[in-house]
């Protein structure tokens, strides 16, 4: 199957009859070159430095660590990453923390929700610790009507035990909600849970080219749901 082109029509999205929209952080409304750099880059870092190993070395060593628990709720949890590494994990962010930043299509995307009155919410697997770091550091919280960590569930977005969690937290109906992610995984178990309106974003971090869907509408980043949105306002 070929891949879905990462530029799709805005008219893919019944906007008038979506009333809840779900947003992904990272990689949907901020760039995911500060995860990719904090997870490739800083920890590698600083385990070589703690070990007295080759910079190389503790790469692979962490790969293997990684994969491990890829999917689950550790796998976001920066106090299990403190444990696990016997490193001060919140403290390395803190010290990249100005690569956070959001994509330039992000606040007029939610200034656009907002003015037409959807009930727009903050869905994250964002460890608390790394939620309140990157709210501080830019300006998407003010947009949403609440923010929800999948850590006060117990489950990851990838699970479909989290799904009906959050309808029930939030009260939602799915047949007019909308969710946009930039993993096939938690758009899966999404739409298994009965979600009606999925859309993948294809370029989550702006140092990595595009790679489109082949399961799911994929757009390249939000400026085309913006452009849908610009219709109807």
């Amino acid at each position: 199957m070929s891949p879905i082109s990462p530029t799709v029509s805005p008219c893919h999205l019944p906007w008038q009859t979506i009333e809840t929209v779900l947003l992904d952080m990272d990689g949907t409304l901020l760039d995911l070159h500060f995860d990719n750099t904090f997870f490739r880059e800083t920890v590698p870092a600083a385990l070589s430095r703690q070990r007295a190993i080759p910079f190389g070395t503790a790469q692979q060593q962490l790969h293997a660590i990684y994969r491990a628990v890829e999917g689950t709720l550790d796998w976001y949890d920066l106090d299990y990453w403190s444990r696990q590494l016997g490193l001060d994990i919140p403290l390395l962010k803190e010290e990249v923390a100005h690569l956070i930043r959001v994509h330039p299509q992000t606040i007029p995307f939610l200034q656009a929700l907002q003015h037409l009155g959807k009930a727009t919410y903050l869905v994250t697997n964002a460890h608390a610790r790394s939620l309140e770091l990157k709210l501080q550091k830019t300006p998407i919280g003010a947009y949403f009507k609440a923010v929800y960590s999948s850590h006060s569930f117990g489950w990851p977005k990838e699970n479909s035990a989290f799904w009906p969690l959050l309808q029930k937290r939030i009260g939602f109906a799915c047949q007019t909600t909308l969710l946009v992610d930039d993993s096939e995984s938690v758009l899966a178990a999404a739409q298994q849970f009965g979600i009606e309106y999925l859309c993948h974003i294809a370029a989550p971090s702006s140092s990595q080219a595009a790679s489109p869907s082949e399961r799911f509408v994929s757009v390249e980043n939000v400026q085309a749901l913006w452009n849908g949105l610009k219709l109807i306002s």
